[in-house]
């Protein structure tokens, strides 16, 4: 006993305690992995969630933007234009007789006459007094016309009693007959002297409307006086628009156009009647001359602009929403097959309800962003989506 006693009492004491010490660093590595392990597994799963983060706010981040496809639409090829507005056939009045102090004024501009309709009237005492005069001489040489007849009658009467001769007969006969002449040309003096001072007053030469007036009561006015009214012959009126050489080839009779007067919204419906056949040397430019009913805001004299229709063609029709405008001219943002936005510059026609006419730039199969283009930027990338209303 003694023996094993002293045995036992000679071995270290860390030989003792291994047995117990050895679970203990096992427990502690395979913890140390363990959580290693979940480390890197929450590490990978942070890295993968921020990696679909960024994915799904990249596609948060694309903006939705509604495209078309616009196709190719009858359109009409327009020419604008500006000009005066005036009378289609502009009548001046004036004297048409010798004249004298206007007594009446009897119409106003505005207003609208017949043909032959008195306008003025000019004093006539003096015509009057002539005529009377004259209708006064016509009833003496109708007596003496009378008076020889009577003398040729009872002449004749005589002839076969041998009491007159045959050149007696002759005298009287040719008495009679200046007569008459005399008869005749008391009444053409006193036609042309009630002629004449008809013409004293001013008449409209033909039904239409009064647009100016220059002459008062008490005025004196002769044949060679001004202008005393003008007059639109029927009230019809016209706008001379102003056309360039290149259009004015395009253009014919007959064309459709709409007129804009100036300082106003209205528009009217017009038809151009006459095509200048000359050009101005100097500013190219030639007369269309567009023919418009009467309208009180048609006002000859005043200013006007004109959309004349030369012909039509087929063109991409857009909605305006869907055209930009900068500095560099106009412009629209195109859809690519990368769902990129590009600008596409194009050349604008006729401007209608129905939209904007592209005359150059598209050909009607592209992917335009139909609206909102001032918010994009070119190479941005979007989320398209079809316009529902095509």
């Amino acid at each position: 006993m003694n023996y094993e006693t002293q045995l036992v009492g000679d071995v270290p004491a860390n030989m003792l305690d291994e047995p117990e010490e050895r679970p203990i660093w096992r427990r502690r590595l395979m913890i140390g992995a363990v959580i290693a392990i979940v480390l890197i597994a929450i590490a990978t799963w942070v890295s993968m969630r921020g990696k679909g983060a960024e994915t799904g706010t990249a596609q948060v981040q694309r903006p939705v933007v509604t495209v078309i496809s616009p196709g190719q639409s009858t359109v009409s090829h327009m020419i604008n234009a500006t000009g005066s507005l005036a009378a289609r056939v502009d009548m001046p009045v004036g004297v048409v007789g010798e004249g004298g102090a206007v007594t009446r004024v009897l119409v106003q501009p505005g207003d609208w006459v017949r043909a032959g309709q008195v306008l003025a009237t000019v004093e006539r005492s003096v015509q009057t007094e002539q005529i009377r005069s004259l209708a006064a001489q016509v009833e003496v040489n109708r007596a003496d016309a009378k008076l020889a007849q009577a003398q040729l009658d009872r002449a004749k009467a005589l002839v076969s009693r041998g009491f007159i001769s045959q050149a007696d007969i002759d005298q009287r006969t040719a008495t009679r007959d200046a007569a008459n002449a005399r008869v005749n040309v008391a009444i053409a003096q006193l036609a042309e002297q009630r002629a004449r001072t008809g013409r004293l007053d001013i008449r409209a030469p033909a039904a239409g409307l009064v647009l100016t007036r220059t002459v008062e009561p008490g005025q004196i006015v002769g044949s060679g006086s001004a202008v005393l009214f003008r007059m639109a012959k029927d009230g019809e009126m016209e706008m001379l628009a102003q056309v360039s050489e290149g259009d004015l080839a395009a253009l014919r009779p007959g064309n459709a156009a709409t007129v804009t007067p100036v300082g106003g919204t209205a528009q009217f419906a017009g038809r151009v009647w006459q095509v200048s056949p000359v050009v101005d040397n100097q500013s190219r430019q030639g007369i269309a001359r567009i023919a418009i009913p009467y309208n009180p805001a048609i006002r000859p004299g005043g200013f006007a602009s004109a959309a004349i229709v030369s012909g039509t063609g087929s063109a991409p029709m857009l909605p305006e929403s869907a055209v930009q405008s900068d500095e560099k001219g106009n412009y629209v943002y195109v859809v690519n097959g990368r769902d990129e936005v590009q600008r596409r510059d194009v050349q604008i026609g006729q401007v209608t309800d129905a939209g904007v006419s592209i005359l150059n730039g598209l050909n009607g199969n592209e992917r335009i962003v139909a609206s909102a283009g001032a918010f994009l930027t070119p190479g941005q990338k979007v989320k398209p989506e079809a316009s529902k209303s095509r």
